[in-house]
């Protein structure tokens, strides 16, 4: 979502006579799209913008903007504690970064009630895959999650103007859209999730959908049912678990107990048998015990995620999570995400080498950034593949045969066969 808010930034700076640059010594403006998501992102932020503080000094003509959630949080707090930034706004409040501009300084932090009808063009630097953005804000208040409090609640974009950006899109030539929305299966405007997926199914030219993130309690059967039936869906879904145990899971206030996670799982894989399922899970999150970790090890071994992003627990200032006692110790959170990780590569390495041999449909994205030789695309399934071939395929739609498999990406070359 913070890249996408970017190229929304990009669209409007491209408007109004703005060139991007490569060298933070030559902008006159410079803008930090911040994340306070994990107190890591926060941290590194706050040491970034003290290092920029000497451009300023060197050209005080320079304009610093701080944008993103950590300035949704902060808001005028940021100005007094760091005089060299001129411009603060929310994520909600994109839109004004021109009016900014011709201001002296300025705080936008205020809540947006049409920003569901405020559409922004974006300056994409990809043109075979784009993000769109259905929705915004969110309505869970998971305990851990700062997300409500600096996106707002949800607003979900009329269709039609996401079938008209999409139908754009296509006409550009691009050939693949990932939906974007905190929890894209409570998406409701004049349709809902399944319906918006079907509208949007049936553009021509673009080859591929798919959306993040699916909250578990909102998985219905309807768009389990529509990942099936509607081709152009890839058959990959994020699906953020967070924890093998139920306990965990209500501290957490995520709505769902194991057993249930464990029902849509097993719905997806009757009707999508090939369909590849990633997941998030927090490590150590207040009061985890022993057997609590272990009830996650025994979630890893059952479901078999193609793929997890694995964190420690981070407390964020103004969460229930961050009051609750049982603090868990640094070193046996470590540990414990060392474990999951550990556990999830071998299944991971094990589910690549299975597709060792198979014939797979690739798009191919780009150039490889390590090995210009090489052209670099995704399956249907989300798994990244490099081959040997030329620049002139990227964008296209090809066949590939899986010649290895690696514990984060496969090896192929190209087959004529269908």
């Amino acid at each position: 979502m913070n890249v996408h808010d970017s190229e929304k930034m990009a669209g409007i700076l491209k408007a109004e006579g703005y060139t991007e640059t490569a060298y933070t010594e030559e902008a006159d403006l410079i803008i930090f799209n911040t994340c306070s998501i994990r107190q890591k992102a926060e941290q590194k932020f706050r040491s970034e913008l003290g290092r920029i503080k000497l451009l300023k000094i060197k050209n005080p003509l320079l304009k610093i903007a701080v944008a993103g959630c950590i300035a949704q949080q902060k808001g005028r707090d940021i100005l007094k504690r760091n005089p060299q930034v001129d411009y603060v706004f929310g994520p909600q409040n994109v839109h004004k970064l021109s009016s900014m501009l011709t201001a002296d300084t300025m705080v936008c932090i205020e809540d947006n009630p049409e920003i569901q009808h405020t559409d922004i063009p974006a300056e994409r630097k990809d043109n075979v895959k784009a993000w769109v953005s259905i929705m915004y804000g969110c309505n869970n208040f998971c305990s851990y999650c700062i997300v409500p409090y600096t996106r707002g609640r949800e607003k979900s974009r009329p269709s039609e103007n996401i079938y008209k950006e999409i139908h754009e899109l296509s006409e550009n030539g691009f050939k693949e859209v990932t939906l974007l929305g905190q929890n894209v299966n409570s998406y409701d405007s004049d349709t809902n999730f399944a319906g918006l997926l079907r509208k949007i199914n049936a553009i021509t030219g673009i080859e591929r959908i798919r959306f993040v993130t699916s909250h578990p309690r909102d998985l219905s059967d309807e768009l389990i049912l529509c990942i099936k039936e509607l081709p152009k869906i890839c058959g990959h879904i994020h699906l953020p678990l967070q924890s093998g145990s139920s306990r965990i899971l209500k501290l957490m206030n995520r709505g769902y107990t194991y057993e249930d996670y464990l029902e849509k799982v097993g719905k997806l894989k009757e009707c999508v048998p090939d369909i590849a399922i990633t997941t998030d899970i927090i490590a150590g999150f207040p009061s985890e015990t022993d057997n609590d970790h272990s009830l996650t090890i025994e979630a890893l071994k059952r479901i078999e995620f193609d793929g997890i992003f694995a964190f420690k627990f981070s407390p964020r200032p103004g969460t229930k999570a961050a009051e609750m006692d049982d603090k868990i110790s640094e070193k046996i959170k470590s540990l414990r995400l060392y474990e999951i990780l550990g556990y999830q590569d071998d299944i991971t390495l094990r589910k690549n080498k299975e597709l060792e041999g198979s014939l797979q449909e690739v798009l191919v994205e780009g150039v490889s950034k390590t090995n210009n030789g090489k052209i670099t695309g995704r399956t249907r399934t989300n798994k990244i593949i490099n081959l040997e071939g030329d620049a002139a395929l990227v964008g296209r739609l090809i066949n590939v045969e899986i010649r290895k498999a690696l514990r984060h990406s496969l090896e192929g070359r190209l087959t004529n066969q269908a």
